[in-house]
C-alpha cells in the first residue's frame, strides 16, 4: 500500500507538472534507483566527489532547466519555487551531499541573476548550458557570515577593475564552480559604499584551493585569492546593492533546507517502519508495543506536518511582490521549524530502531547524521527564531486584507525573488488574518484545543509582552518565538490540508502533538530567569492536554503500518 502523502520511487508521478518537469523529476528518481543502494552508500563513506551525478544533470540539462530564469533562458528553463522544491526533496531522499551541491549552486546564482550585469548573466546562463556547478562565496573565518567585517579586498587597478586578495571559508563547490560569486570591498572607499559582489572563475591561476573543510563527499572548500584579476565586466553589484544582494540571495536559498529535510526523514521512514515491524522481541512484534506506536505515528504526522507547511509555503513564495511579503515570514519557518522537526522525526524513530540505526548497510545511519546540518545552515535555529519575532506583533494582531492565495503548481517565472529590492523594512510586513485557516477545523477537537493556545499567545503580546529590559534577553525572546513558530506552523498547515483535503484523524492527531509543543514550550518560558510573575502564570494557565481518541490514533496507527515494506532501495 503506497501512502498518498509520503515521496515513494516505486509511485511517483508528479503529473501536476509540465511534461519536462515531468520527465527531468522521474529522470533524476531512476539515476539514482539505477544507482543503487549499495553504491550510494559506499559514496557516501568514502567520500567521493559527486563527478558521476553532476555529468548526469549535466548531460539532461537539469540545473539549466531548473534555475535559468526565463529571460535568460528558453523553451522550458525557469525558475519555478514548486519544481525546485520537488528536485529538493527527491535529492534529500537519496543523499544530501547530491542536495548540497545543487543547493550551493543557486545561492552562487543569486548575485548574479539579481545583477544588473547582463554579460555576467549571460555567462552563467553559458555555464548552466554546459553543466557547471556554481558557488557563494560570503562566509570567511574569523567573521563567519558577518558581511560587514569582509577581509575580501579589492584594490582599484588604475584600469576601471581591481586586484583581489583574501579568503573565503565554508564554501560549497569551491573546487569545481565554474562561477564563484565571491563578497568583498574595495580598500579606496569606506563603509557600505565599498561593498562589492564580484565573478571569480575556481579554475583561475590567481585562485587558490586550500583544502574541504568539511570530512564529507560534500566539497565545503576553503579558497584565497591573490591579486585576482577582477575586470569590469566581473561585477556583479556594489554598495548597498551588494548588501542587499547577499541577504536576498539567502532568502532565496534557505527555503530549499526545508525539502530536503523532508526527503532524508522519508527514505529513513521506510527503513525504521520496516525494520521495526519485522522484528520480533519477547514473541511479539516490535510494533505491538504501546510506546513503539505512539512514536511511530508520532514522527508520521510531524513529517505529514512538515510537508504540508512547506508544500503551502511555496504558494506564498510564488505569489510574492512588491506588496506582499509574506514570504519573509515563512521562509525563516520553513528554514528552522521545518528542520528542527526533522530532527525530531529522525530521533522518534532512532528511539525505536535503536542499534540498528548505527548499521553500515542502512540509509538511516546518513540520514541521523545528515539532518542536524540543515537547522545549522543559512543561519542558525537562534538567528532565524530572533527574525521571525519581527513580525509577531503585526501577524497575530494586526491581520491585513489580502485575495486569497491558490496553490501554485503553474509553469510561471518566480521572477520577484531576484528583485526583491532594500533588504529591511521587516516591521512594516503585513499579513492576512490566521484565524479563518482554524475556524475551518473547529470541529476537530486537538485543532480547537491549539485554538485556545494561540489565543492565549496573542493575549500574552497585548497584556504581558517582554517589557524593554527583558527585550535584551534573547534567551527568555527565544521562548516566546518558539511558541509564535508554532502558531505559524498551524496556520500553514491547516491552509494546505483544506487546499488538499487531508485526512482529519491524521491532522487531528498531528494537532494532538502540537498541543503537546506549545505546552513544552510554554513550561520552558516559565522557567526562564527574567520571566516575571505575570508571565509565568500566564505560562502555566496556557498549557493544555490533547484531547485522547484512541479510535482515532488506530486508524493513523494503520496508515504507519503500511509503511513497512512500502519502499526499498534497490541494492
Amino acid at each position: 500500500m503506497a501512502d498518498e502523502l509520503l515521496f515513494n520511487p516505486r509511485t511517483y508521478d508528479p503529473a501536476h507538472f509540465d511534461p519536462e518537469t515531468r520527465r527531468l523529476l522521474r529522470a533524476t528518481v531512476d539515476w539514482f534507483e539505477n544507482r543503487g543502494k549499495r553504491r550510494i552508500i559506499e559514496d557516501y563513506r568514502t567520500r567521493a566527489w559527486l563527478g558521476d551525478f553532476l555529468a548526469f544533470a549535466a548531460e539532461e540539462k537539469l540545473f539549466a532547466t531548473f534555475l535559468t530564469p526565463a529571460g535568460e533562458g528558453a523553451g522550458d528553463q525557469r525558475w519555478d519555487t514548486a519544481r525546485i522544491a520537488a528536485l529538493n526533496e527527491i535529492l534529500g531522499f537519496y543523499g544530501l551531499d547530491y542536495w548540497y551541491a545543487w543547493q550551493v549552486t543557486i545561492l552562487g546564482l543569486g548575485p548574479v541573476w539579481q545583477s544588473g550585469n547582463d554579460a555576467a548573466r549571460a555567462r552563467a546562463a553559458r555555464l548552466l548550458a554546459e553543466g557547471e556547478v556554481f558557488a557563494f562565496g560570503l562566509s570567511e573565518k574569523s567573521h563567519g557570515a558577518d558581511i560587514y567585517s569582509t577581509d575580501m579586498l579589492l584594490e582599484p587597478d588604475g584600469e576601471g577593475g581591481f586586484r583581489a586578495t583574501g579568503s573565503k571559508y565554508y564554501i560549497g563547490n569551491g573546487n569545481a564552480a565554474g562561477l564563484v560569486s565571491v563578497f568583498g570591498r574595495r580598500t579606496d572607499v569606506e563603509g557600505p559604499d565599498g561593498y562589492v559582489f564580484f565573478a571569480a572563475d575556481s579554475r583561475h591561476s590567481s585562485y587558490h584551493l586550500v583544502k574541504n573543510v568539511v570530512d564529507s563527499s560534500k566539497f565545503v572548500s576553503e579558497f584565497r585569492l591573490e591579486g585576482y584579476p577582477v575586470a569590469a565586466e566581473d561585477v556583479l553589484h556594489t554598495g548597498r546593492a551588494a548588501f542587499d544582494a547577499a541577504l536576498n540571495t539567502v532568502n532565496v536559498g534557505k527555503f530549499n533546507l526545508c525539502t530536503a529535510s523532508i526527503g532524508i526523514c522519508e527514505h529513513a521512514m521506510y527503513e525504521a517502519v520496516t525494520h521495526a515491524a519485522n522484528r520480533v522481541l519477547y514473541g511479539r512484534p516490535v510494533t505491538a508495543f504501546p510506546h513503539v506506536r505512539r512514536e511511530l505515528a508520532d514522527a508520521y504526522v510531524r513529517l505529514v506536518g512538515m510537508k504540508l507547511f512547506s508544500d503551502r509555503a511555496v504558494d506564498y513564495f510564488r505569489t510574492a511582490g512588491p506588496d506582499d511579503r509574506r514570504y519573509l515570514l515563512f521562509n525563516p519557518m520553513t528554514k528552522m521549524k521545518v528542520t528542527t522537526e526533522g530532527e525530531k522525526v529522525i530521533d522518534l524513530m532512532w528511539d525505536v530502531i535503536a542499534a540498528k540505526g548505527f548499521e553500515k548497510d542502512n540509509y538511516f545511519a546518513q540520514a541521523a547524521v545528515e539532518i542536524r546540518g540543515l537547522p545549522k545552515l543559512e543561519g542558525t535555529v537562534h538567528v532565524n527564531l530572533a527574525l521571525i519575532l519581527k513580525f509577531l506583533r503585526n501577524h497575530l494582531l494586526e491581520p491585513a486584507d489580502y485575495p486569497a492565495v491558490p496553490t501554485r503548481l503553474d509553469a510561471a517565472d518566480d521572477a520577484f525573488l531576484f528583485r526583491q529590492g532594500p533588504a529591511r523594512g521587516l516591521g512594516s510586513v503585513r499579513f492576512h488574518d490566521w484565524r479563518p485557516a482554524f475556524d475551518a477545523y473547529d470541529r476537530l477537537r486537538n485543532v480547537a484545543r491549539f485554538r485556545e493556545q494561540a489565543d492565549a499567545l496573542c493575549e500574552f503580546v497585548r497584556t504581558a509582552a517582554p517589557d524593554e529590559a527583558q527585550s535584551r534577553d534573547l534567551d527568555l525572546l527565544l521562548a516566546v518565538g518558539q511558541l509564535f513558530a508554532l502558531v505559524v506552523h498551524a496556520q500553514l498547515v491547516l491552509e494546505q490540508a483544506a487546499l488538499t483535503g487531508l485526512d482529519d484523524d491524521v491532522l487531528d492527531e498531528l494537532f494532538a502533538v502540537l498541543v503537546r509543543d506549545f505546552s513544552a514550550h510554554a513550561v520552558e518560558l516559565h522557567g526562564k530567569d527574567s520571566a516575571t510573575e505575570e508571565q509565568q502564570s500566564w505560562a502555566l494557565g496556557a498549557v493544555r492536554r490533547p484531547v485522547v481518541d484512541e479510535a482515532r490514533s488506530a486508524r493513523v496507527w494503520t496508515r504507519v503500518e503500511a509503511l513497512s515494506g512500502a519502499y526499498e532501495m534497490r541494492p
